[in-house]
């Protein structure tokens, strides 16, 4: 799938995710969609979105009868790297200019750096294709995701004491 287009799956998704929960109140999306603005809620949407997005993805990749190891296991590297993108680069404007002063602004930050995010774990995902991965990091990358996994629906039912810009009391 071309990588431009994969973002935009992947950013149509995030929406979803963003508002999916607000907008149905089904108990069962709570785990996916965003409950509120923190940072974990944006951070677990990225997750969940890229995992879907790559879902779409792998029946084009499967015609090109690539071997399905190739495919997953890049996507749940980049998975677990693309709600840390949008951590790191969303936060430039805030360490460098403060506060937006235009809530439009924040939105339209917020979009770029969403989209950014996709692109960038599409280009990760991309170099991983093109290497023979060692049975050691296929096993690292399956753990990686899993915990993510793991701790998005954990957290989303009961928040750690851990903040992370205080610190501990």
């Amino acid at each position: 799938m071309n990588l431009l287009l994969k973002s935009l799956l992947y950013l149509a998704f995030f929406s979803v995710l963003h508002f999916g929960y607000e907008l149905t109140h089904l108990s069962f999306l709570k785990p996916f969609c965003g409950t509120d603005e923190s940072i974990f809620q944006h951070l677990k949407m990225a997750f969940w979105a890229y995992l879907l997005a790559s879902l779409v993805e792998y029946p084009v990749f499967k015609r090109k009868k690539k071997n399905y190891e190739s495919f997953w296991i890049p996507r749940f590297f980049s998975a677990t790297v693309v709600p840390w993108t949008i951590f790191l680069v969303w936060y430039l404007v805030p360490a460098t200019v403060g506060k937006f002063r235009l809530s439009y602004m924040e939105l339209i930050w917020a979009l770029v750096v969403s989209y950014f995010s996709g692109l960038a774990g599409g280009v990760v995902e991309r170099n991983l294709e093109e290497h023979r991965l060692s049975f050691c990091f296929k096993v690292l990358v399956v753990f990686l995701a899993a915990v993510s996994a793991f701790l998005y629906i954990t957290f989303t039912y009961s928040l750690p004491w851990v903040d992370m810009f205080r610190a501990p009391e």
